[in-house]
């Protein structure tokens, strides 16, 4: 499970047109009309789809590894090259349904992440695997931001908190059901085809929601929509390419002057990015990333704090499956069962933190989120040094409720915190910077696993004589992991002291029932 499955966070159609200067042209059903139920839970479906493709292909990843025959930096890339391609599309896919209608790019995005699915599902090899997967997230990117876009058009305001909590809902089913479905799906071995069905399984999914999208949906487009800022997405994508592409291939490679040049030039290429964005911003108001987001210091040390806290959990679930089955041998319906407690922690502490705490303690909240998460961390690797190879799922339970409702108390309250002092006008571009920056964060983290996972399992590898070598590896490895875990979350909890100490509080009223049409929550996968 990823952050991204825990809470819906606000908006991805990235517009900074003050909203009491913009409407939204829609052929929407009246509030009358069940056909907007019916494009309700087309495109609910559509999102838990998302949000399950992400837990069931983590705890399927030994089994891909072991069957496909796919090298440890595959494995990463089968990972993060769909959070890079989500991530660097997803402003723009939402500003691609405002121009030319959400419902026709809706469809678009579900028809090719069906298409790039089947892909993956019937993948000759690793490296069409990989591919596919940065297809499919790049077809995410397309689908996912239409989705509360579509809820705002088809829904009136007084019904929208209704329709929000149902998302809530759906979020925290797709965090409990992805890891058991994968783990079933894998250890099932339906027809033979081992760990091709979690991909499959989309197939029939996509395909009814294609159909009953097109026919139940109504297309609506903002008549102000920004313009799209490709050469940004570019410099973004290359970018990032150059700094995680030699951080997953280096370890294999024994680190060449090359990567090291690379990883240094993708500081250059970000540096240019930066001043295109200035430039472009000047000269026709739609840039990427609104830079002057940055002045506020409460959304810039919450961004920096999404950023690194996708980093924290880019680290952590790929070593945890990875320890889980390789490690301890664990079969994955053993694994995905070990991880239920830690979903249930978080979605309970995220609706608490919201309805309950946040409102009366405000940002200390989430500094004791960042605390209670490292705790359950350090207790993570006591417990693992303790028990050894012998360490039973039950003991696990423990660390990963703690770790989980630390992550609860962070997540849920997180995006309104880093919104709370920026301008509503700017609130569009904000919150689908919000997403992207988290999906990035956890590409760069399931990076850095080559170094502080790998590196270490190596090592051990290289000096053990013992039968047992493989499996001691990989706990270490896995401490290791944790350690970095740990340091990374005591940084979230610095750099927590800028969020505002309070909510913003919220003036109600006809205006104010429901977000904006550029307010509006989005899941990101």
């Amino acid at each position: 499970m990823t952050a991204t499955e825990t809470e819906p966070a606000r908006v991805t159609s990235d517009k900074a047109q003050p909203t009491s200067k913009r409407t939204t042209q829609s052929s929407a059903p009246a509030a009358g009309d069940r056909r907007r139920w019916f494009a309700l839970a087309i495109v609910m479906t559509a999102a838990f789809m998302d949000l399950v493709d992400v837990t069931i292909v983590n705890i399927a990843i030994p089994s891909i590894q072991r069957e496909a025959g796919a090298s440890f930096s595959q494995i990463q890339w089968i990972t993060a090259g769909y959070a890079l391609a989500f991530a660097a599309g997803l402003i723009t896919g939402g500003r691609l349904g405002d121009i030319h209608g959400r419902k026709k790019l809706f469809l678009i995005g579900i028809g090719g992440f069906t298409l790039a699915s089947a892909l993956c599902g019937f993948a000759a090899n690793p490296e069409m695997l990989v591919a596919s997967r940065i297809l499919q997230g790049a077809m995410a990117a397309l689908m996912v931001p239409q989705v509360l876009s579509i809820v705002h058009a088809t829904f009136p305001a007084h019904e929208r908190g209704k329709v929000f909590g149902l998302f809530g809902a759906v979020v925290g089913l797709g965090a409990v059901t992805g890891p058991l479905l994968g783990a079933l799906l894998t250890e099932w071995n339906l027809f033979g085809l081992e760990w091709r069905p979690i991909f499959l399984i989309n197939l029939p999914v996509g395909i009814a929601g294609l159909i009953l999208g097109s026919r139940f949906i109504s297309e609506s487009k903002a008549p102000k929509a920004l313009k799209l800022d490709l050469v940004g997405v570019a410099l973004v994508t290359i970018g990032l390419l150059m700094l995680l592409y030699p951080l997953t291939r280096g370890r294999e490679l024994d680190w060449p002057v090359w990567g090291y040049v690379s990883m240094a030039g993708a500081f250059v290429v970000l540096a240019v990015l930066v001043l295109f964005e200035r430039r472009k911003a000047a000269r026709d108001g739609s840039p990427l990333v609104e830079l002057s987001l940055f002045k506020v210091k409460s959304f810039a040390a919450g961004i920096a704090v999404q950023t690194v806290f996708g980093v924290a959990l880019g680290i952590f679930f790929l070593v945890w499956t990875l320890y889980m089955q390789f490690g301890l041998g664990w079969s994955p319906l053993k694994a995905g069962l070990t991880g239920i407690p830690f979903s249930i922690a978080v979605s309970t502490a995220a609706g608490l933190s919201v309805q309950q705490l946040v409102p009366r303690f405000g940002r200390k909240v989430l500094q004791a989120g960042a605390l209670v998460m490292a705790l359950g961390v350090l207790l993570y690797i006591w417990e693992a040094n303790r028990y050894g190879l012998s360490i039973a799922p039950w003991q696990m339970a423990l660390p990963l409720v703690v770790m989980g409702v630390g992550m609860g108390l962070i997540v849920a309250p997180l995006t309104d915190a880093i919104l709370s002092e920026v301008p509503r006008e700017h609130s569009g571009s904000a919150s689908g910077l919000i997403n992207t920056v988290q999906q990035m964060g956890n590409a760069l983290g399931l990076g850095l696993v080559s170094v502080v996972f790998f590196g270490v399992v190596d090592d051990k590898l290289a000096e053990a004589k013992e039968p047992t070598a493989a499996g001691l590896a990989f706990a270490d490895g896995f401490q290791n992991a944790l350690w970095w875990v740990a340091a990374v979350l005591g940084v979230i909890f610095l750099l927590m002291s800028a969020l505002p100490k309070r909510p913003a509080q919220h003036v109600e009223g006809a205006d104010d029932s429901a977000p904006a049409a550029d307010e509006e929550p989005a899941l990101a996968g």
